[in-house]
């Protein structure tokens, strides 16, 4: 399946432009019909990176990010040495509100880090893994 993605929409008189990762398109307003994947106003506003649940865990915990444009998301949980110890997320994603399951049952109990990139956000948080 190959992904087109899209970011920079604007109307200009009467068209629609929409900057992707295949170039610029210009589309008659007239010819469009209906959007699907969602409404622009669930799109965030800012990056973020909230506080995995639940907290302390065992196995599995949640880790729910948002993103406002398409972003390349690194996403990566370390020890406490600041080794990694498991990328989540490598990859280019949509905007929007993301989670991502992580199931720690091969690792000890312990504190441990996760820390988002993208763009030129970073933030990292802790958790808990008691077993």
């Amino acid at each position: 399946m190959n992904r087109i993605f899209v970011q920079s929409p604007f109307t200009s008189g009467s068209y629609l432009f929409v900057s992707t990762s295949n170039g610029l398109w210009k589309l008659p307003l007239s010819e469009i019909t209906s959007v699907e994947g969602g409404s622009i106003g669930n799109v965030p506003t800012n990056y973020s990176l909230s506080q995995n649940y639940p907290n302390p865990f065992n196995p599995s915990t949640v880790i729910t990010y948002q993103l406002p444009r398409i972003s390349h998301v690194s996403l990566k949980v370390f020890d406490v040495l600041g080794r990694e110890v498991k990328a989540l997320k490598d990859e280019w994603e949509t905007a929007g509100i993301h989670t991502v399951t992580y199931d720690a049952r091969n690792l000890s109990s312990g504190v441990y880090f996760y820390r988002l990139q993208a763009a030129d956000f970073s933030d990292t948080k802790k958790l808990v893994l008691l077993k």
